[in-house]
């Protein structure tokens, strides 16, 4: 029987493949593999393939299909019922059942009506091993009829009202489309100011006389009919007042009027939704839509907001000219109020939207099918989600399970059925039902009880060729019922493979992760059962790979020469390797310039197009490599080139034709030295409010030696020129004359005006200067002004010096004021400014928040709630809510010891918050306070809460002693974060082999009062390794590891002193030294007789006969490998070893939420996600550890790869 897939890769033991298959077998349902062969002779309960939609909605005019598909052996035979009862097609000439299907054919196109078989029905697929069911199908036929005879009236009103023209289509089934046309079946153009609503109502914000018409007509289109239906016309005209009450009389008896006054521009008014809220529900999963359409004149403009969040961004759409909100696949975090704003010059209005997501039932967990095989185990699981909740039950063969046959093999809890040794006869289908008031959602599932002797599906004699030192992958599909254990035989009398060359995959496949020559051969596939063996045989043969042994090289050639690129390739001599050349990673081009032969490229008469990179691509049906190189075109014969310059400063500047607002500037070029000049700059200078600073006035073309220059009133300029080319920009001109402009009064008021209070009593009002550039004239002064927003009284003003800053005294706390600051000068007053708003000082809060509630989450996180503070009670803008909380202490802790409290601060009107970081099985206190700009107010009562408890740390230490023979003991110390009261400790221990191999694990439970142990029986000269873990309620916390060997007998003492690590021993290390001290002083004798001797002849002699033999020891050569484990926390990962010295350090968690800084710093986003910091941040200790000088075996080296 085959294994599911997995995506990660298992090593299978000898011993252990029978374990871990069976566990495999427990944990994972079995499948039928899609093999038509195997299909074919396996029984299978009933599965629906195909059927109608829940809801079908039929076209009356055509034959009824009711479609009913399933699959099964043998194939299976298909009832049907109508409304709950049994639909007996027999008796019913006009429907058939198609042949080897359930599918209904009802023929109404030659006698019947469709609204005869309207219904629901359920169809039925049964055989000898169960039955499946559909869903529910609602048939319905589709319906279009004609709009009811109605007389409309001519509509007549004046320009500027607002109108709704009602469309009211008939109720169909599907619903209609609707959309407006003309007589000429021409869309009527819609905009902001006229639109369509989601009810098919025609909205006009307000109308303009070219509205008039009196062909608006509105139409339903049915799609399932492919029909149209249309209303009446409806007139319209629009008339100005005159003419309207010109009219009245005459048209008082049949006219429709919508008033006779003026009609002046209004704010908004909402013509749709009515009134200040609504409420919409939605469905999960659906599109919301949300509709706003105003009146008002001018035509308003639609906002749209969600209170308390913000709009889904990539889900969020507008239709309608904004006045529809769309939100695709909502969901029940869409839930809350949407706020809809109309808005023109003259207000806003606005409408609050509440909308609430319910959900019909959907999948958290289908029940999928289950193949077992007789005596075995298994569960379907059925879970689904939905608002409200749906109910979860079962069906056994179509039938509630309550009043179906009783089955001892299966035991019903809740939302999954669990199976114990299963017999055939516990073949079934079943359903599971989730439904609520919103829908429901139906599975069927079945139980198929096979006891099927192995088969092998991989066809045999199967050949695999594999590149050498790649990986090889040989398939061996399986099926069976008992699940088949798998092995592996290479060659006629082979062994069975095991995990020290080979990984085998659950799913049978035989993995070589590194295949060599050796490598090819025969290679068996044995799968076994308790009712017989099969087995298969494939062929792997090895490839040498393919080489580029001589690659093409850089070139670089002269223009209209000839160039040659060579690649030359070694392969495999049963591969066909093909040689294809690329030029920057495209083909060739199609040019006879470009010759290919069987080792080289060949470009003859080089262009500057043929530089760029060529490629070498050999490719054969099992690998490809590539080389590149680089051409370089240059020309044949390069020539010196020009020298290029910036320009020579223009010169020679003139003013002329002198006006009070502009003036014209003339100057002559300076040389251009070989580079055109492309443009002039031109600058200025202000000598009487910014003399020496140079300012940007204008640029002109390259080839203009005058420009027309606008000036500011009362400014003393200079002009001065500079020229620019590609190389860069000229030295500037020599100024110019200067001119002085007349004075005028200012063009423009200060900027950036602001109001806010420095104390409680007092506005401050300040605002950003005009500059003397600004001035416009002399005696420049401001004008302020102020008053209270919500009062009645005039404006108060003051005129002061040119300052920044004023002063108003003796206000009320935090009330809102308007202000402007106008500027003047000698010469009058600029214009009049714009109003900003701003308010008077802020005072500290006068009352805490009330109601504070506390909700421990888990043990390091607790939920606080409290309610609002009134808003005039702030006395000021509001900043937010701040959280202190610390460890509640005895009164004897707290006189020793100032308590640390810390701080959380949630910006915005937010009314909840987490404390996140918080230590288990603690006492905290906490209390909360409103922040202004001013500062914070009174704390609300202290509210006292505990966490629960948490798993512990790791102890402390651990160390062995007492070493024997037989025994050793353990001695540590508790956690120093216990977390809760320990309730016992946790130690495992196993031994290690000489291979570094981890034998079997023994558990051992220690009493919560104990920190030593010893353990006896235990094996002598064996190393062992230890996991110790604390516990509490809450579960076990961190380990701490250490390894130990027993002692061994005296007369072995002397060869086990040999065989422990050479290079932790002190006599090796002295030895070492001592041997690298002879070695630096030989070094320095020869380095002095080198010096001493290399005047002489027989010196040179003497070092050109060097013995090659004798050379400086080189640093490398006497490095010892570093043995390090980073899996000490993996008690059954082979190869794992840890640091030998007795004495280790506990390791930190890791597993907090994340680290705080202490203060105000810690603030959370207005949706409540913290974005600061608190205090008791911990640094991490470093682990300790020993080098280890024993080598890692090959075995060690592969596991720690895997």
């Amino acid at each position: 029987m085959q294994l599911k897939i997995m995506p990660k890769k298992k090593r299978l033991s000898g011993s252990r493949a029978p374990l871990m298959l069976f566990l495999c077998q427990m944990i994972s349902a079995l499948e039928v593999p899609l093999d038509p062969k195997l299909l074919e002779d396996l029984v299978q309960p009933p599965t629906i393939t195909q059927q109608s939609p829940k809801d079908y909605i039929i076209d009356p005019r055509e034959n009824i299909v009711i479609q009913c598909e399933a699959k099964g052996k043998p194939p299976p035979s298909f009832s049907w019922t109508r409304n709950g009862t049994h639909f007996d097609i027999d008796k019913d000439p006009l429907v058939t059942m198609k042949t080897g299907s359930g599918t209904l054919v009802i023929n109404i196109m030659s006698e019947g009506k469709a609204e005869t078989y309207e219904g629901v029905y359920q169809c039925t697929a049964r055989n000898e091993r169960g039955a499946a069911i559909s869903n529910n199908i609602v048939v319905r036929p589709s319906r279009s009829p004609l709009w009811t005879k109605e007389k409309l009236e001519p509509i007549i009103l004046q320009n500027g009202q607002s109108l709704v023209l009602p469309c009211r289509p008939p109720i169909g089934l599907p619903p209609a489309i609707i959309f407006w046309m003309d007589n000429s079946f021409q869309r009527l153009p819609q905009n902001e100011r006229v639109s369509q609503g989601l009810n098919g109502d025609l909205y006009f914000s307000n109308v303009l006389p070219e509205d008039t018409r009196e062909d608006y007509i509105c139409y339903a289109r049915f799609n399932h009919t492919q029909t149209i239906q249309q209303k009446q016309p409806i007139s319209v005209k629009v008339i100005s007042v005159d003419e309207l009450n010109d009219t009245i009389a005459a048209n008082l008896s049949d006219t429709e009027f919508y008033g006779a006054k003026a009609s002046r521009e209004r704010p908004p008014t909402l013509l749709t939704p009515e009134g200040n809220t609504s409420h919409k529900e939605e469905l999960r999963g659906n599109t919301l839509s949300l509709e706003c359409i105003a009146e008002g004149l001018p035509t308003p403009i639609i906002y749209w907001i969600k209170e308390d969040g913000t709009l889904p961004i990539n889900r969020t759409f507008y239709q309608n000219f904004k006045k529809t909100l769309q939100i695709t696949q909502v969901s029940e975090a869409d839930s809350g109020n949407y706020q809809c704003i109309a808005k023109n010059v003259l207000g806003a209005i606005h409408h609050t939207i509440s909308v609430t997501v319910k959900a019909a039932p959907y999948w958290i967990m289908a029940p999928q099918n289950l193949v077992l095989s007789p005596g075995e185990d298994g569960t379907l699981i059925c879970r689904a989600n939905g608002n409200p909740k749906p109910r979860i039950s079962w069906l056994t063969n179509g039938v509630p399970i309550e009043i179906a046959p009783d089955d001892p093999s299966r035991k019903i809890d809740g939302d999954t059925i669990i199976f114990s040794h299963v017999q055939e006869r516990s073949s079934a289908v079943y359903q599971c039902n989730a439904s609520n008031e919103y829908g429901y959602l139906l599975a069927n599932a079945f139980v198929n009880v096979l006891a099927e002797p192995p088969r092998i599906l991989t066809p045999a004699n199967t050949l695999y060729q594999v590149i050498a030192n790649r990986p090889a992958l040989l398939d061996c599909a399986f099926f069976g019922s008992p699940l088949p254990t798998i092995e592996w035989f290479k060659g006629a009398k082979g062994s069975a493979l095991h995990e020290d060359i080979y990984v085998l995959h659950e799913n049978g496949t035989l993995e070589i992760p590194v295949a060599q020559k050796d490598s090819t051969g025969t290679y068996t596939c044995v799968a076994r059962n308790k009712l017989g063996m099969a087995k298969n045989e494939v062929h792997l043969e090895i490839k040498d790979p393919t080489r580029i042994i001589k690659q093409p090289e850089y070139a670089v050639v002269q223009r209209g020469s000839t160039v040659s690129f060579e690649c030359k390739v070694k392969h495999d001599h049963t591969l066909i390797p093909t040689v294809t050349w690329l030029k920057d990673n495209s083909e060739l081009p199609s040019d006879e310039r470009f010759t290919v032969d069987k080792d080289h490229l060949v470009v003859a008469d080089v262009s500057d197009e043929d530089g760029g990179t060529y490629t070498c691509v050999a490719n054969t049906t099992l690998d490809h490599v590539s080389a590149s190189a680089e051409l370089s075109v240059v020309a044949p014969t390069p020539t010196p080139a020009p020298i290029y310059d910036v320009p020579d400063p223009p010169f020679d500047l003139e003013l002329t034709n002198q006006m009070d607002k502009s003036v014209q500037l003339s100057w002559t070029p300076g040389d251009d030295n070989s580079s055109p000049i492309t443009k002039f700059i031109i600058e200025y200078e202000d000598a009487m409010h910014e003399a020496g600073l140079w300012h940007h006035q204008a640029e002109v073309s390259g080839t203009q030696t005058t420009a027309q220059l606008k000036l500011s009133p009362y400014v003393n300029y200079s002009f001065r020129v500079m020229a620019v080319n590609s190389i860069g920009r000229s030295l500037p001109s020599e100024a110019s004359e200067q001119y002085l402009t007349k004075a005028t009064e200012p063009d423009t008021n200060p900027t950036a005006v602001e109001g806010l209070g420095s104390e409680p009593d007092n506005l401050v009002i300040t605002w950003k200067p005009l500059n003397g550039f600004e001035s416009n004239g002399p005696g420049l002064q401001y004008k302020v002004s102020w008053r209270q927003k919500d009062g009645d009284d005039e404006w108060t003003s003051v005129v002061v010096a040119n300052v920044s800053k004023y002063i108003v005294s003796g206000t009320p706390t935090f009330v809102p004021y308007l202000i402007k600051v106008q500027a003047l000068n000698d010469m009058g007053f600029a214009p009049e400014p714009a109003v900003v708003m701003g308010h008077s000082g802020e005072d500290l809060p006068m009352v805490a928040p009330g109601n504070v509630r506390v909700n421990v989450v888990n043990s390091t996180l607790a939920e606080v709630h409290w309610d609002p503070v009134p808003l005039k009670s702030i006395r000021g803008h509001l900043q937010g809510y701040r959280i202190y909380y610390w460890k509640a202490q005895s009164s004897s802790k707290r006189n020793r010891r100032h308590i640390e409290k810390k701080i959380l601060t949630y910006q915005g009107s937010k009314t909840h918050g987490m404390l996140p970081g918080l230590e288990p099985f603690s006492h905290y206190a906490l209390n909360v306070r409103v922040v202004n700009g001013k500062g914070e107010g009174p704390a609300s009562p202290d509210r006292v809460f505990s966490t629960p408890e948490g798993v512990p740390s790791a102890p402390s230490s651990l160390k062995i002693i007492e070493p024997t023979r037989d025994s050793l003991t353990l001695e540590w110390d508790p956690p120093s974060h216990p977390n809760g009261i320990l309730t016992e400790y946790s130690l495992k221990y196993q031994p290690i082999n000489s291979t570094h191999e981890l034998g079997p694990l023994v558990d051992l439970k220690i009493p919560a009062n104990k920190t030593r142990w010893t353990l006896k029986n235990l094996n002598f000269s064996t190393r062992y390794k230890f996991y110790l873990y604390a516990q509490t309620s809450a579960g076990s916390g961190s380990q701490i590891t250490e390894e130990a060997i027993t002692t061994v007998d005296e007369g072995k003492m002397a060869m086990a002193s040999r065989q422990v690590d050479i290079a932790t021993q002190g006599w090796f290390i002295g030895l070492m030294c001592a041997v690298a001290l002879l070695i630096l002083i030989l070094l320095i004798v020869c380095f002095i007789r080198r010096n001493k001797g290399g005047k002489y002849p027989v010196k040179e002699k003497e070092d050109a006969h060097a013995d090659p033999e004798i050379q400086p020891m080189k640093e490398d050569d006497g490095t010892f490998g570093e043995y390090s484990d980073a899996e000490d926390h993996k008690p059954l990962k082979k190869g794992s070893r840890t640091p030998s010295d007795r004495t280790v350090k506990k390791e930190d968690s890791d597993d907090s939420l994340v680290d705080y800084g202490e203060g105000v710093n810690g603030q959370f986003n207005e949706d409540g996600s913290f974005i600061g910091q608190y205090s008791g941040k911990k640094e991490k200790e470093p682990a300790e550890g020993n080098e280890s000088s024993e080598a890692p075996s090959p075995v060690n080296a592969m596991n720690s790869f895997v």
